[in-house]
């Protein structure tokens, strides 16, 4: 790579590579923003140098074991600019789920020696540990997503965020809405747009994976998963599969115990 290009890396702690995996899925769009920038630290995709400093970094993954806040902060020093990019590293993703429950008790019942996993308690987002400059939701992030951000941070801006949601992207793709037509709970409401209404698009209903939208009313949501015949566990259900940790869907858990 020539001298001068921002240096790139992208980190991960624990995921499921999902969100890595948008950058490689940007084929030939990807190897075009490769030669305006040096990513040096990539494992998936050959470079490995965690050490390096650099102007961006990418982090996918929450925050699961004490290595990982040791990691996380060291990565916050060398890195100009951070973003945390999926489900797991802006809100805890899936495994927030145990944030709520007995972790020493589901390590007995796995691992014939729990005491030598080294696991925290609870798993927790990038921003609860560093300072983060962006974040992308979604599980996983979208090429476009990234190939959008990657752009915007190479011209020196920081892209806009997401402010539509799943429903909005439904009338723009004049898709018939699900919760009206066939009574299924629907998250679209309530969820950023980011899939372009993916599940909706085939019959289905949003299950929430880009995350809560901005002044998203739960309360209201909750009251017509209700009226739809679902219970108050079934409600929690569809605010704590993927986002629970997420401030807005987490006081929508709580809050569904009003709905029964």
């Amino acid at each position: 790579m020539q001298a001068g290009k921002p240096r790139i890396a992208l980190h991960k702690f624990s995921s499921c590579d999902g969100c890595q995996l948008a950058f490689l899925n940007a084929g030939q769009q990807l190897l075009s923003l490769w030669e305006q920038m040096n990513i040096v630290h990539f494992a998936e995709a050959g470079p490995v140098d965690s050490n390096a400093k650099v102007d961006i970094s990418f982090i996918e993954g929450s925050i699961s074991t004490a290595a990982d806040i040791t990691r996380i902060k060291s990565v916050r020093a060398q890195s100009r600019i951070l973003v945390s990019i999926g489900a797991c590293a802006t809100s805890g993703g899936l495994q927030a789920l145990k944030n709520g429950a007995d972790s020493d008790a589901w390590l007995a019942c796995i691992y014939p020696n729990p005491e030598y996993i080294d696991s925290l308690g609870t798993a927790t987002p990038i921003s609860a540990h560093v300072k983060v400059d962006l974040q992308l939701q979604g599980c996983p992030v979208s090429t476009g997503q990234i190939l959008q951000t990657v752009q915007s941070l190479l011209a020196g801006v920081l892209p806009p965020p997401e402010q539509s949601r799943v429903c909005l992207a439904c009338k723009r793709r004049q898709l018939v809405c699900v919760m009206v037509t066939k009574g299924l709970p629907c998250m679209g409401p309530v969820t950023n747009n980011g899939c372009d209404a993916l599940c909706p698009s085939v019959g289905r209903d949003c299950y929430g994976c880009y995350g809560p939208s901005e002044c998203a009313n739960t309360r209201a949501l909750a009251g017509q998963f209700s009226a739809l015949g679902l219970t108050s566990d079934q409600i929690k259900h569809r605010f704590s599969a993927i986002h629970s940790a997420a401030p807005t869907f987490k006081d929508a858990v709580l809050d569904s115990d009003h709905h029964d």
